[in-house]
């Protein structure tokens, strides 16, 4: 190659340089996100508590993602068949689960274990908090906690008490309040939470142990009493109602909570933009409103406490199912 030749390229590396070194960089997908509609998966009936607070704080969401924000209901098997469909979604952020606390007691529950709790899920955000609590119909003898242990203490097996199925989180409440307080219970498990209330109105079981939002229309009509709540605190929905905790059991707690987790793998970029908007969401009056309306309290938070409840209740539960035996309905 001759000296002309090695001028003319040298001037046309030259020239070419300034626009290849200033190329834009095309954003990765983590960048751009979100770029699509979002998902979210919903391992409930369309109608139910879960599902009006996914559509919600979806709607809150979309507003801050800028981006549609649609709910999917695949009820069955424990919330199993929603879970599945999470953990086959690719981890981009475009599929999510609105899980409650089956989502930590489903690998003790069923077996073999359908998931790996710590290896197969991106925690998000905790997003809401709705007490367990014993309830009895208005003619009940029974007119408090300490006559509801008298009564079982009394009585030992002879005090039943229904609840919307076995494995259900009040289930699971009323064999840890059975445990803590040294009863003996009789459990009646229903196919839900409406049976059960149905059949304690008409005083075929003496208690019913549900979540707040089942039986507040009906405290409101004089038909039902609430003897606690299994919260930490009292519930605004039932100010006048104690604690299991305040009335004699410190420390005492059971609840329903929900919480946003996405497959594992998801980009810590997308991660920290959907913790955002969850967050931004629960500071909307209409999320909070809704939350009010199922009995309970919104539960704002870093990554990590939802990663914290998790576990807490994966082990505790876990515990409780192995020595009481516990098997899915």
């Amino acid at each position: 190659m001759n000296t002309r030749s090695i001028r003319r390229r040298l001037l046309t590396l030259a020239l070419a340089a300034p626009f290849v070194l200033g190329a834009p960089v095309p954003a990765t997908a983590a960048e751009a996100y979100p770029s699509k509609p979002v998902k979210i998966l919903v391992g409930y009936s369309a109608g139910g508590a879960v599902d009006a607070i996914a559509r919600s704080v979806g709607q809150r969401m979309a507003a801050i993602l800028g981006q549609p924000v649609v709910v999917e209901n695949k009820p069955g098997a424990g919330t199993n068949i929603a879970i599945k469909s999470l953990t086959s979604s690719p981890p981009d952020g475009y599929t999510l689960l609105l899980a409650a606390n089956a989502l930590a007691v489903n690998p003790s529950m069923y077996q073999p274990a359908p998931y790996d709790l710590d290896r197969d899920f991106t925690p998000i955000a905790s997003v809401g908090r709705v007490p367990v609590v014993f309830a009895v119909r208005e003619g009940s003898p029974i007119k408090s906690l300490p006559e509801f242990v008298a009564a079982a203490k009394a009585r030992p097996g002879g005090v039943t008490v229904a609840t919307p199925g076995n494995g259900a989180t009040p289930h699971l409440a009323m064999e840890l309040f059975q445990h803590t307080a040294g009863l003996k219970l009789s459990h009646v498990p229903y196919k839900g939470g409406a049976q059960a209330i149905t059949d304690a109105l008409g005083g075929h079981v003496d208690v019913v142990a549900v979540n707040a939002l089942e039986v507040l229309p009906l405290v409101k009509g004089g038909k039902l009493r609430v003897l606690a709540v299994m919260s930490t605190e009292r519930s605004a929905v039932l100010p006048g109602v104690p604690t299991v905790a305040e009335s004699g059991y410190p420390g005492f707690e059971a609840s329903v909570w929900y919480g946003f987790v996405a497959p594992a793998g998801l980009p810590a970029p997308v991660l920290g933009k959907l913790h955002e908007a969850v967050q931004k969401a629960l500071e909307s009056q209409e999320v909070r409103d809704q939350l009010a309306a199922a009995g309970g309290v919104p539960l704002p938070g870093p990554t990590a406490q939802f990663e914290k409840l998790l576990k807490t209740d994966a082990a505790r539960y876990g515990q409780l199912i192995r020595e009481a035996n516990i098997k899915p309905d």
